[in-house]
């Protein structure tokens, strides 16, 4: 027992952010012990270069002109403006392709690989300043290091929940099928009431860094708003309940997007517009 409460202290310590505050002041403490940086960057570079290789295959690899175009030509704006939240991130190795299918998806991998997927432009009918909503969203994941947080969290309540089991089993005062029952709940609770809070807690933090970065970039942030609304549309509202939810309900996030306006309208009204 003595052992396991020094396993939850070391877990509560140790505690750090990945970026600066920026004008929104994402500010969160992150857990990020025993998943280093280059642990994740390789993982994530290795499938990167499968998905790209296997595009490449199907040639499906930035074959619309005009969609690698404007994706490339948001990147560009974006980009610089990381350095507000990271100074290293400008420097690292960015790509951005275009895939072209049918997905409504994309995402910024670890170290600035950023892949569009045609679908998700041309279903949603995006304007540039959509695109720049989804890929200030991505690269902020990228920039706060969310999925090393999750690795990092997913290995510390494993460990956890270990030592608790083998203090439990060590008394000899529960049955081994009870002490899996004991297990199945623990995990269930602490993925209630750890892990998928976190996982809306980076949501958030990827749409406030997000449209920060876009309005940085001289694209209106209003444009956030009106992305997640077609976002919303387009899911028909087939999504679990909140609390059950690793994204934050739709209503709520456009709230939240909303609210943050005021504070970065004056960053857009200063930039230089596309």
């Amino acid at each position: 027992m003595k052992n396991t409460i020094l396993l939850l202290v070391l877990v509560l310590s140790s505690c750090a952010s990945t970026t600066q505050q920026g004008a929104i002041g994402v500010n969160r403490k992150q857990f990020l012990v025993g998943v280093s940086a280059d642990q994740v960057n390789q993982a994530s570079l290795q499938a990167y270069n499968e998905v790209t290789a296997d595009a490449t295959k199907k040639k499906t690899l930035d074959t619309n002109v005009e969609q690698v175009r404007r994706v490339k030509a948001v990147a560009t704006r974006l980009i610089p403006h990381t350095a507000v939240f990271r100074k290293d991130a400008p420097s690292w190795a960015w790509e951005t392709h275009v895939i072209n299918s049918d997905e409504v998806n994309a995402y910024c991998m670890p170290g600035g690989k950023i892949v569009f997927y045609s679908g998700i432009i041309e279903k949603l009918k995006m304007t540039d300043g959509e695109i720049a909503a989804v890929m200030g969203h991505e690269i902020a994941h990228a920039l706060r290091e969310h999925g090393r947080e999750r690795m990092a969290e997913a290995n510390a309540q494993q460990l956890l929940t270990g030592a608790g089991l083998a203090a439990v089993a060590a008394s000899g005062k529960v049955s081994e099928q009870n002490i899996q029952l004991i297990r199945q709940g623990a995990t269930v609770a602490a993925t209630i009431a750890f892990i998928l809070p976190h996982s809306r807690d980076h949501e958030s933090e990827a749409d406030d860094i997000g449209v920060e970065l876009m309005a940085r970039a001289g694209y209106d942030p209003q444009e956030a708003v009106n992305l997640w609304k077609k976002m919303a549309v387009y899911s028909g509202g087939n999504k679990p309940m909140a609390l059950l939810s690793t994204h934050p309900a739709d209503d709520k996030r456009i709230a939240d997007i909303t609210a943050l306006l005021p504070k970065v309208n004056p960053l857009y009204n200063q930039a230089t517009k596309p």
